[in-house]
């Protein structure tokens, strides 16, 4: 059922076309644009006209007070006001403002002029409609601040918040110096296969295809890795590529099934090679984008500058967890990870993968500042050179770690085509969970065979870089249109199939009032919604018998426990962030105060340990967050 606007926007694109006039011309002249005029007129005086100018943009409002109107025009570099006058403005350029909606695109000559109130405008001549909407943009004084019909229609994302698109012109121009880093470094940039007879590179379950001609199956590339070594092989010194990868797993905030990465390699060159390549080429964007190597992410400051620490894997762990994990036998390491409720497929139930698990529960999100974790375990990856330090156990592999994730992989490539060939078929007897192990590609091997020269290499996602260095907290943000789940997807009754659920757990032991206790779960709540929660709705609105219409809730019920302690909550935040569940947190101090500086300054002087959750709420699989939660109790 069509709305108002929509009817009224409608009747004004028929009322234009029995004028004679089309709403939808081929072309438009333009001279000039919002951010150049505001920077040339800065010293125009009110009530004085510049020179004549043809400028075009979307209506961002309107207001017409019948001798004079203004319209807010927004074009590709900012905003500008089209000021409309009686004696100055011819007059089928005023006949046209009633037909002239907010989203409609114009265009306007006249001069520039800046008025009483000193807005600089251009004072309309002749007035011309370019393109006619007929659906209204979100509602204008609010914006369109939904987060999931932000991702879903990026379109009115651009239109509505213009600072999106200055985030994404960031990401052009990060990409670019880092292309200008490498091809100033000597590297030849070089394109791979998307489709791929077999995939390699990465422990990934892919995006399979079936290719009619050949009557076979081709899968979506999962990473570039095996076709640049085979060039390597081929003769080339330095390669790098900016591809997409497919990967067909879940979606959070640092992950994508479909993203972008960088990976390049050097002959001659070792692990340490290539971590010095890495910092440098960080910092080079940096630089060249922002002009400084100093950044706040998500409040936190972070100093980019080269070199970054170097950390090795056990001793990051043993020196969190207070353990000797190089000492301890796989039952001990098991027990430890069961004790820290970290669930380790049976097929991973070796020492190596492991410590990677209990490494990345225990020391990940205290990686804040740029470093590199090297010496991995040798079961971790088949593609990787021996440790000259512990070649029995350990790899020489290092993974450069900012604010608690991965933004890099590096190694001193495997290059001994018998030892490749056994480190293979070692993988594929063992296998992967879900799919995910490495299938023994021959023809990489046959390359191999014929020699390739001893090599470092290195695979960056360049979505997380983006993230970095424009302060967005998700992978989506930095994604003109990433991957949603389809609208269409229903079960029998209408909505979607109940695979995810909500917990709201109360900290039992701040003993609040029954009124406090409320407000904490308004709180989450709230902030819940406000991240996730429209994905959550079958519709907007339903519609009674008379037309009346009435808002949906959402599908998940949301299920309120407690927990005994303050450290149970702590705990139970720790574990759904390296679960990458959706989080909600409500601490005393909020409850105390609605001023944002001063709840900050407060939180920044405590440690994390020492902060009082009154209550937390977990969203996502609901799975996972059953077996998070099934130690609370519900309130009664």
């Amino acid at each position: 059922m069509e709305n108002d606007l929509v009817k009224a926007k409608k009747s004004h694109r028929d009322a234009l076309i029995k004028k004679g006039i089309n709403p939808y011309p081929y072309k438009y002249k333009v001279t000039d644009y919002a951010a150049a005029l505001t920077k040339e007129f800065t010293k125009l005086k009110n009530e004085e006209k510049g020179r004549k100018v043809s400028v075009s943009g979307r209506v961002m409002a309107k207001r017409s007070f019948g001798a004079i109107a203004f319209m807010k025009i927004r074009d590709s570099t900012g905003d500008i006001q089209f000021f409309l006058k009686k004696g100055e403005t011819k007059k089928d350029a005023f006949d046209l403002l009633d037909l002239i909606d907010v989203g409609d695109i114009i265009g306007s000559t006249g001069p520039i002029y800046k008025t009483q109130k000193g807005q600089l405008s251009v004072l309309v001549d002749k007035l011309e409609v370019l393109t006619k909407s007929v659906l209204p943009l979100p509602e204008k004084f609010h914006g369109l601040t939904d987060i999931e019909i932000r991702q879903r229609k990026r379109y009115l994302d651009l239109i509505m918040n213009p600072e999106v698109k200055e985030k994404f012109a960031m990401r052009t121009e990060i990409v670019s110096a880092w292309r200008e880093f490498f091809n100033k470094n000597d590297f030849l940039e070089v394109e791979i296969p998307v489709l791929q007879p077999v995939y390699g590179g990465a422990n990934a379950r892919p995006y399979v295809t079936q290719s009619n001609a050949w009557k076979s199956k081709f899968y979506l590339s999962i990473s570039p890795e095996l076709y640049l070594k085979k060039l390597v092989v081929g003769g080339y010194e330095k390669v790098y590529t900016v591809c997409k990868n497919f990967r067909n797993e879940d979606v959070d905030k640092t992950h994508n099934p479909e993203f972008t990465m960088s990976e390049y390699y050097a002959i001659n060159h070792d692990l340490e090679d290539v971590m010095k390549l890495t910092e440098d080429a960080v910092e080079f964007v940096a630089k060249k984008v922002l002009g400084t190597t100093e950044i706040t992410y998500q409040g936190q400051k972070i100093s980019l500058k080269a070199p970054w620490k170097r950390i090795k894997m056990i001793d990051a762990l043993n020196k969190k967890a207070k353990i000797k994990a190089e000492k301890m036998s796989l039952a001990e390491l098991l027990d430890l990870a069961k004790r820290e409720g970290i669930e380790i497929d049976n097929d991973k139930k070796k020492k190596g993968l492991v410590i990677q698990e209990l490494f990345e529960h225990f020391c990940e999100e205290d990686l804040i500042q740029p470093c590199f974790i090297t010496e991995h375990p040798k079961e971790t990856t088949p593609l990787c050179k021996p440790s000259r330090e512990d070649p029995k156990n350990l790899i020489e592999r290092a993974e450069g770690y900012i604010f608690g994730w991965e933004l890099c992989n590096m190694y001193s490539e495997m290059n001994d085509p018998l030892l490749q060939r056994q480190v293979f078929e070692e993988q594929a007897e063992q296998g992967r969970s879900q799919g995910e192990h490495h299938p023994i590609d021959e023809d990489f091997l046959e390359a191999m065979s014929y020699g390739m020269p001893p090599a470092g290499g290195v695979g960056l996602g360049i979505d997380r870089l983006v993230m970095l260095l424009t302060d967005l907290a998700t992978i989506r943000d930095v994604i003109f249109f990433p991957q949603m789940k389809p609208e269409h997807i229903k079960d029998k009754t209408g909505k979607e199939k109940e695979t995810k659920m909500a917990v709201a757990v109360l900290n039992k032991s701040a003993k609040m009032e029954r009124w406090q206790e409320m407000n904490a779960i308004a709180h989450l709540n709230a902030a819940f919604a406000a991240r996730i929660g429209k994905e959550l709705f079958y519709a907007d609105s339903m519609e009674t018998k008379d037309g009346k219409e009435i808002k949906f809730n959402i599908q998940q019920a949301i299920m309120i426990k407690e927990a005994k302690t303050n450290s149970d909550i702590i705990d139970l935040l720790k574990k759904a962030k390296k679960l990458h569940l959706d989080v909600s947190e409500f601490v005393k101090e909020m409850i105390e105060t609605s001023d944002d500086k001063k709840l900050m300054d407060s939180i920044a002087t405590q440690k994390h340990k020492d902060v009082n959750y009154l209550g937390a709420l977990i969203f996502g699989d609901k799975a996972k967050v059953e077996a998070l939660t099934k130690e609370f109790k519900l309130v009664k």
